[in-house]
This record gives C-alpha cells, sequence and structure tokens, in this order.
C-alpha cells in the first residue's frame, strides 16, 4: 500500500472515530465543529466585505449625475435636477428634486415614474422612519405626499435614507443659477475616488489583521477540543496494534472530520447572518443580503485552509505526547517551556516593521505585505509566550491559601498549556485592539480639521439658491420655536466699468441689516441708510478683493455680462460719501468679508439675480429639537436652500469609515470571542466532569468548587491581558513611529480595552455556572 493510500486510510479512520464515538464522541466533534464554525461564518463575512463595499458604491455611482452627459436645452429626453442632502439629527438623509423637460428623461434607478410637484419617490428605510414617533418633524419638513418607494437597484443599501422630490421651480432657478441645477440626459458617475494614503492604508490593513488573527486562535483551539479523551482512545489503538504515526494520522482525521463539521456549520451561520444583513444598520451602513458574495478563491481557500490547518495544529500538539498501549506518558512533569525560541516571534516581527519607521505620508505606500508579516508575528508572539509566563507564574504558587484557591493552582500547574489556550484569542484581540486605538489617537489630529466656523454665535448658516430668498428665509425662522436669531445677507459684484475682464477683480457690496452686518464687521454704531468700507480683511484671491473709496461711482450686478437677457444689466450705484471705514470681523463660518457694507436703505437696487445670499441662524440649546425646528422653517420657506451646520472641527470622511468599520468588526470579534471562550469552557467542564463528581463525593463543597473554577480561569485571562496590554502598547509604539505620528499613549482606551476583556471573560464565567452545578452531581463518577 502506498504512502498515500496509508494517509488516506488512517484519516478515514480518524472520520469514522469521530463520528461512532457514541454520545461522547458526538458531543466532543459538536463542540469542535461549533467552535470552528463560529470562526468560519466571522472569516466568509470578512471575504464577502469587498464584494459589498463594490455592490454599495457601483449602486451609488448609478444614481449619481457628477459625470452624466449635459444639454445646453430643454429636449425630449433631458431632465433638470438639484441636490437636496438633508440632515436629521444623528442621520444623513440624501435627495434631489427633479423636473423631467420630456417623455424620455432618464429615470432614477429603482423609480418607476417621475414625482410631481409635490410628490415624493422615497426609499422603504426613510418611509418606516417617517411613519415613527422619532421620524415626526422629518414627517413635517418632507411633507409631500409619497407615491412610490425607490427599488433596490436605486439605494445603497436597505438602510439608505433617500427620496425624490418633484418640484415645478427648477426652470426658474436653472435660468437664474445655472451653477445649481443640472440638465442631464442620464445618470451615471465614472469619477473614481483618490486612492488611500499610506497612513489610511495602514490603517485599513492593521484592522483586517487585529480583527482576523483572534479568528484564527480560536480555530486553533476548537480542533484541540476533546484532546485528553482523545488519547486515552489512541493508546487503546496502541494496544490493538497500532504504531505511533498511525495513531498520529487517525488523530489528524478526527480534527479533520471536526473541522469539515465547522465549516458546514459555519457556512450555515453565515447564510443565516447573510440573511438578516437588512436588520444590521450600524451607522447607517447596511448592506442587501445579495451584497454579501465571497469571492470564489477567498471561498475555497477558507475551505482548504481550515481542514489542513486543523490537522497541523493535531500533529503538532501531539509532539510531547507519547502513546503507549498502556497508556498516555504527557510530559507531566515536563522539562520547563523554552523561552529563547519564543522571543524569536516578536522579535522577527519588530524587524520587519522597523526599517518602514518614520515613512508616514511622505515616503510612499507602506508595503503591506510586510506590515501584515510583522504585525501577525507580533500578535502571534502572544500565543506562544503566554504559555510560557502562565507556567513560571503557576509554579510558584505554594499551599497557602483557601481551598478553592489550592484547587485551581493544582489544576493550573497540571494544565497551564490548555488553560492558556483558553484565553490566548482574547489577549490577541486585546492586543491589538490597544495598538489600533493608540495608533487611530495618535493619526485623529491629522485627519481632523479646524474648520474656523463658531458654533456659539450661530448653529446653522443657510445658503439661499434661490433669489433674494434670504430675508423671507429670516423671516420665517424669526418667529420658530427655538431660534433666538435669524439675519440676512446678499452679495453682489461691483466693479468700476460696464466692461470688466474675468481677470479684473470685482468689489464685493454686502448688504443686510445691522443686526446682519455686526456678525462681518466691527461697527461702532450703525443705522439703515449707512454703507460702510471694510479693512483688514486679508485678500481672498480669486475675481473679488477689491476696494472702493467714498463718493466713488461703481456699476453692481451684472458687471460681467454673463446674460444679456431682461433684468441682467447692472445698475449704477455711488459709494455715499459719509461711508465710515470699519475692521472686518470674522463671520460665524469662520470668513471675512471684502469690499463694502450697506445697509438696505443705501444698497443698490434693481440688480436681478445678480446677488447671493445667506442667513445666520442662533439656537436656545435649551429648546428640544431647536434644531430640526429651524431646520423644517428654513424648508418650508425656501425648499432649494441649503442649511449647513456650522461645527468647529471637521473629521475625514475616509479616515471616519475606517473607524467606523473598525468598530463594527471590533463588535462582530467580541461576540466570536464571547461565544467561543463559552464553549471552550464548557468543554473543558464537560472533560472534567468526573473529577468534580468525586470532590463532591468526598465532601467539597460546591461554593468552594464555583470558585475554584473561577479562580482557573481569572489567572490566565489576568495574566493574559497583562501581557496583550504590554504587547500592544510596545506594537502602538512602533504603529505611531511609523506613521510619523506622536507617541501618545491613551491609557483611558489602554483600560478600556481591558476591561472589555475581561468583562467578557467574566461574563462567559458566569454562563457556565449553570452546566458547573450540574456536572457536580454524584451520578456524574458514572462511566462506561
Amino acid at each position: 500500500m502506498s504512502k498515500l493510500q496509508t494517509w488516506f486510510r488512517d484519516l478515514g479512520m480518524g472520520a469514522r472515530f469521530a463520528f461512532a464515538g457514541g454520545r461522547a464522541g458526538w458531543t466532543r466533534t459538536l463542540l469542535t465543529g461549533i467552535g470552528v464554525a463560529l470562526g468560519v461564518a466571522l472569516l466568509l463575512v470578512t471575504s464577502a466585505v469587498p464584494s459589498a463595499l463594490a455592490a454599495r458604491d457601483a449602486r451609488s455611482d448609478a444614481r449619481q449625475t457628477h459625470t452624466s452627459p449635459t444639454a445646453e436645452q430643454p429636449g425630449r429626453d433631458t431632465l433638470l435636477t438639484l441636490d437636496a442632502n438633508q440632515s436629521y439629527r444623528s442621520y444623513g438623509v440624501d435627495g434631489r428634486f427633479v423636473q423631467p423637460e420630456g417623455p424620455d428623461a432618464p429615470l432614477p434607478p429603482g423609480v418607476k415614474k417621475f414625482p410631481g410637484p409635490g410628490e415624493l419617490v422615497v426609499s422603504p428605510a426613510l418611509d418606516r422612519l417617517m411613519k415613527t414617533g422619532e421620524g415626526r418633524l422629518l414627517r413635517d419638513r418632507l411633507d409631500g405626499k409619497i407615491v412610490a418607494t425607490i427599488g433596490e437597484s436605486g439605494l445603497v443599501g436597505p438602510g439608505d435614507l433617500y427620496f425624490y422630490a418633484g418640484s415645478d421651480r427648477l426652470t426658474e432657478l436653472q435660468k437664474a443659477a445655472p451653477g445649481y441645477v443640472k440638465r442631464v440626459t442620464a445618470f451615471e458617475n465614472t469619477l473614481r475616488k483618490e486612492g488611500l494614503d499610506p497612513v489610511l492604508t495602514l490603517l485599513v490593513v492593521l484592522t483586517f489583521v487585529a480583527l482576523l488573527m483572534p479568528v484564527a486562535v480560536f480555530i486553533g483551539a476548537a480542533v484541540r477540543f476533546g484532546g485528553d479523551r482523545r488519547d486515552r482512545r489512541l493508546a487503546a489503538l496502541r494496544l490493538v496494534g497500532a504504531d505511533g504515526r498511525m495513531v498520529r494520522r487517525i488523530a489528524a482525521g478526527e480534527a479533520a472530520a471536526g473541522s469539515l463539521i465547522g465549516l458546514a456549520l459555519g457556512t450555515g451561520f453565515f447564510l443565516g447572518a447573510r440573511r438578516l444583513a437588512p436588520a444590521m444598520d450600524l451607522y447607517q451602513r447596511s448592506v442587501f443580503p445579495s451584497d454579501l458574495n465571497p469571492a470564489p478563491w477567498l471561498a475555497a481557500l477558507i475551505a482548504l485552509a481550515v481542514p489542513a490547518a486543523a490537522v497541523a495544529v493535531t500533529l503538532f500538539a501531539l509532539r510531547g505526547v507519547v502513546i503507549e498501549p498502556l497508556g498516555v506518558v504527557r510530559t507531566t512533569t515536563p522539562r520547563k517551556r523554552r523561552i529563547w525560541w519564543r522571543l524569536l516571534l516578536p522579535l522577527a516581527g519588530l524587524g520587519l516593521l522597523a526599517p518602514m519607521i518614520g515613512m508616514g505620508n511622505d515616503s510612499g505606500q507602506f508595503n503591506q505585505w510586510q506590515v501584515s508579516g510583522g504585525v501577525v508575528l507580533l500578535l502571534v508572539g502572544i500565543t506562544v509566550l503566554l504559555p510560557w509566563v502562565l507556567e513560571r507564574v503557576v509554579g510558584r504558587i505554594g499551599g497557602a491559601g483557601p481551598v478553592s484557591w489550592q484547587l485551581a493552582a493544582r489544576r493550573l500547574q497540571l494544565t497551564s498549556g490548555s488553560s492558556a489556550r483558553l484565553v490566548n484569542g482574547i489577549a490577541v484581540a486585546v492586543a491589538g485592539a490597544i495598538a489600533l486605538q493608540m495608533l487611530f489617537a495618535s493619526t485623529e489630529d491629522s485627519y481632523t480639521r479646524d474648520t474656523g466656523q463658531d458654533p456659539t454665535r450661530a448653529a446653522i448658516s443657510v445658503m439661499q439658491r434661490s433669489d433674494g430668498g434670504g430675508e423671507a428665509v429670516a423671516q420665517a425662522l424669526t418667529g420658530t420655536k427655538g431660534v433666538t436669531q435669524a439675519v440676512a445677507l446678499s452679495s453682489t459684484n461691483a466693479g468700476r466699468t460696464l466692461d470688466m475682464s474675468y481677470s479684473d477683480k470685482a468689489i464685493s457690496v454686502t448688504t443686510g441689516t445691522c443686526d446682519a452686518l455686526k456678525e462681518v464687521a466691527e461697527l461702532p454704531s450703525c443705522k439703515d441708510g449707512d454703507v460702510f468700507v471694510l479693512t483688514g480683511a486679508p485678500d481672498p484671491g480669486g475675481m473679488t478683493g477689491d476696494t472702493a473709496r467714498p463718493g466713488e461711482k461703481l456699476f453692481a450686478g451684472n458687471i460681467r455680462k454673463e446674460n444679456e437677457g431682461e433684468g441682467a444689466q447692472p445698475v449704477a450705484w455711488t459709494v455715499p460719501a459719509d461711508a465710515r471705514t470699519v475692521p472686518a470681523r470674522k463671520s460665524p463660518t469662520g470668513t471675512m468679508e471684502t469690499g463694502l457694507l450697506a445697509t438696505p436703505a443705501a444698497a443698490p437696487k434693481g440688480m436681478g439675480g445678480y446677488q447671493s445670499s445667506w442667513v445666520y441662524v442662533k439656537l436656545d440649546p435649551k429648546v428640544p429639537d431647536a434644531m430640526e425646528l429651524a431646520r423644517n422653517a428654513t424648508f418650508k420657506a425656501d425648499p432649494l436652500s441649503v442649511p449647513m451646520t456650522l461645527q468647529a472641527t471637521e473629521v475625514n470622511d475616509r479616515y471616519a469609515s475606517i473607524r467606523t468599520g473598525l468598530f463594527v468588526g471590533a463588535a462582530l470579534v467580541l461576540m466570536l470571542i464571547g461565544a467561543s471562550l463559552l464553549v471552550s469552557q464548557l468543554e473543558q467542564l464537560r472533560e472534567r466532569r468526573q473529577l468534580l463528581s468525586a470532590l463532591v463525593a468526598f465532601g467539597t463543597k460546591r461554593t468552594t468548587l464555583s470558585f475554584s473554577v473561577l479562580w482557573q480561569t481569572a489567572l490566565p485571562i489576568g495574566l493574559g491581558l497583562a501581557l496583550a496590554t504590554v504587547v500592544g502598547l510596545a506594537l502602538g509604539t512602533v504603529l505611531m513611529q511609523m506613521a510619523g505620528a506622536p507617541i501618545r499613549f491613551n491609557w483611558s482606551s489602554v483600560l478600556t480595552m481591558v476591561g472589555i476583556g475581561a468583562g467578557v471573560s467574566l461574563a462567559v464565567t458566569l454562563l457556565s455556572l449553570p452546566l458547573l452545578l450540574r456536572l457536580m452531581r454524584p451520578d456524574g463518577l458514572r462511566t462506561e
């Protein structure tokens, strides 16, 4: 018989033992399968993330008009469209106004019929939100009649909040302000996003590595469930004539069978999670079930790697076990674990990362494989160092202390390796989380921009896209509950001649009431009819920045002859001789106006649509939902206006998305950690059933045994978290130096990560107590 046939025969025999070993064999195989299945399910979900993101991006591009073909004049196939993105509490509610100009106007994806004026086509998620109490104020704002819902092809995800509103005002606005309204003949977007900079790429790579490493550790631990009982069965096989190599192959076959069960169960878990995907909406990120399609090569890799890893781990675990016909000789009084080779892994990891220290965003992209390899080696170093640390610590524990402590210490001294395997996954997860938190904290300043805005002076700045709408919006807001002040400003360009070219700088003329002008200038006194000359503002560049003197004659409005139509001619205006010079002041949006300020009575008249206007809105923080009430009043006064929430700082969108992805992935990994740890704990308790029953039969109190189990869990977890903290801090320091960021130890985040790990472990221990109490019955002494 060839070697290959021998291997297949012995592996097949091991598989039969996994399924034909009675209730105990089935239980052991099922526990192994569940442990592997949890890891496989998360691996499949992770492998499906690229396809899900690609599908979301494709649907998002399909409804955009960034690079859509346009037309100069109305036609049978033209559509006027205008963005109408909204904000509602913590939600982003996107949408657009649409006005078809012909029977063949392009329909947006997922829409069967255009909404008419006053009608809405909304996404199912938006429809549900507006029908709830939470969406009451949003329903007041978007008060059009809902005539249809958007299909899946027009939605980024099932939780997408999107709408199309019919309008009959876009033709008028397109003539007055053509820069806002687009006339398109199709929906498409071929613009490609810029690639991630090196530090963001580093964050993405590290997030995947740190989240997947605990999964690999748990799968490796799961295939070793029931190791003691398995070795005793293998000893029986030696008694009937099997040699040492044969029993190892049989053990590998048994582990492979358990991993195949895990693959099947994991695929089932993944398919179940896939069907539940629409119900999961984290930070307004959601996916359709059809989006979660792992790449075939990744699915095949998982299907091949998991059984192969199970066989490799089993053979590696048996390297220190001598299986004889009359029993198992495990290195019970073993040689002490050696430290030298265990230090090689983290040192090799540091060696891979060291050449990239200081690169940051200025020295090209990081080598992703080198980064991944270095981080993996450092995190794997925890799994090989923890058994050595645990062995050294428990080996020094004497006989002092309560009985529960002595029982726990003795058990750990006998099986420190299995106890270390129990917490390896938690230690790896905590170390990776600490390093990532440190890197995110140190790089946050680089991706957080100071906007210069002052939310204490105005909570909202409303930009008008229609002619002369600023005063109307300000009046509507003035009587709104929660609004303490609403002032409108408008601006137009003026010049000294009627034939100004685009290379000539214009003079900005800003008009508003005295209260409004005080937001952009330091006014000693003011009354209607005053005009002011601004000084002190930096040259803004572009087409404005010039100024004028008192008594100078100017032309205001359409000074560049953009439109020769009716009402488009510039008007003559003379700066009053008594105009005073005043210093400019930063506006609530952080800008500084230049040129001239004029109160309504002294401002130029009859300029048509050649002026822009905006409104600064101040809110009463004591009024609940003041922000939403102000947005509603703005939308009702002028649906085409754009309210912008002012904030002092702004976080880069891509950085925020990566951080959100980390939180979502961490939540999934934490669930895996808890579930896998519970399965591991239950398996270890089942292995010790007879021992626990014997101790109870000899009079040991149940509370004593319960506390001993708690100590057996708490001590390895405490050591594992301590080691994870050291490795996490070291890895985080190296990563910060690689990113060129200042070294910053965020101790609150470190303690939070450690606390979460300890909390998960404590919860698992408490959940295992019912089984522990049931196993401490005298009938546990029965055997077959």
